[in-house]
């Protein structure tokens, strides 16, 4: 650690003031990115429109068993974050994408070959 003088003290208070509003500005970027979507409960009717498919096909989806869905009595309901999870899964990576994992796969590859 090195000693300050008192005429360097107003600067390095300075630059630790600033570093520390920089690490709280990233607390609060990391802590507002991480915040668990509130869930809602939806009827058929409004998962169709969320979907934006009709309820008949709402229904063959139910009966093909490809959303997820909770039944009580004769009623379903949907969880809106599975709903959007559902969603995410059937998302197509971009190219630059499919081109960093494939980098990523290659490099370790390679690394395993030369470690044997």
């Amino acid at each position: 650690m090195e000693t300050l003088t008192f005429n360097e003290l107003p600067k390095a208070v300075t630059d630790l003031q600033e570093t520390v509003n920089n690490i709280q500005r990233l607390l609060l970027q990391k802590s507002n990115e991480h915040q668990p979507e509130a869930d809602e409960l939806l009827t058929v009717q409004d998962t169709a429109k969320f979907l934006s498919l009709s309820v008949p096909t709402v229904y063959g989806l139910i009966s093909k068993g490809e959303l997820p869905v909770m039944k009580r009595s004769k009623r379903c309901y949907f969880s809106k974050v599975e709903l959007m999870n559902y969603l995410k899964q059937g998302r197509k990576k971009t190219l630059s994408e499919i081109a960093v994992e494939t980098d990523e796969y290659l490099t370790n590859k390679k690394r395993l070959n030369n470690g044997k």
